[in-house]
């Protein structure tokens, strides 16, 4: 079944908490998301596999680690995902990035898909999928459905906040997929929405209404 992380680190939460309130204006909440997504992409990269390389420091020549074939891509959910992309290429600047482009029908809350554009090697790489919030789950799912057609070596799925009904969604259908959120929200409203949440991160990172 999936490995669902919630990281507690302390400085995650208290950016957190800042992005929550609702007088914190565009320009701050787009640099806590990618604060946030730097932090959280040390955890989600942990299990990166490494190789031995010979390296000559100013003493001795010795070995030592690397990652092995730098075969990451991140795929982030548009638009809201964009927010998280600056943050993990700090960390792994070497990644490939894809797009996937979903927006919710306002009736039915399910996710409609209208942009795919992935790595060509993407079988070649691990992929972690982004996303600030896991709502009803079901951009996540279809996401990660496209690109399991694209056969990668692993896909994670990387949020800020979480409801109790999209994780358990997105568990279900990917069983295989680990996750990596920040918090756990009390659950949906009527509208879809993570309450307590912190609101559209969409609409709070590009300003739009």
């Amino acid at each position: 079944m999936s490995n669902v992380t919630i990281t507690n680190h302390p400085l995650i939460q208290h950016k957190l908490t800042i992005m929550r309130n609702k007088n914190t204006g565009s320009k701050e909440f787009r640099q806590l998301v990618g604060e946030i997504a730097m932090l959280m992409c040390y955890e989600a990269t942990r299990d990166l596999p490494l190789q031995p390389v010979t390296v000559e420091t100013p003493l001795v020549t010795a070995e030592f680690n690397t990652l092995a074939g730098k075969k990451l891509a991140f795929v982030p959910i548009l638009r809201a995902g964009l927010g998280m992309v600056d943050g993990v290429l700090q960390l792994v600047p070497s990644a490939r990035v894809g797009h996937i482009g979903l927006y919710r029908d306002p009736e039915t809350l399910k996710p409609v898909e209208y942009y795919c554009k992935l790595p060509g090697d993407i079988s070649e790489r691990e992929v972690i999928v982004l996303d600030p919030m896991l709502a009803t789950g079901g951009s996540a799912i279809d996401a990660i459905s496209l690109i399991k057609q694209r056969s990668p070596k692993s896909i994670k799925f990387m949020g800020i906040i979480a409801a109790p009904e999209g994780l358990e969604a997105l568990k279900a259908a990917h069983p295989d997929v680990d996750i990596y959120c920040a918090a756990l929200d009390e659950k949906l409203n009527d509208h879809g929405y993570i309450v307590p949440g912190l609101g559209d991160a969409g609409d709070r990172i590009f300003g739009t209404k």
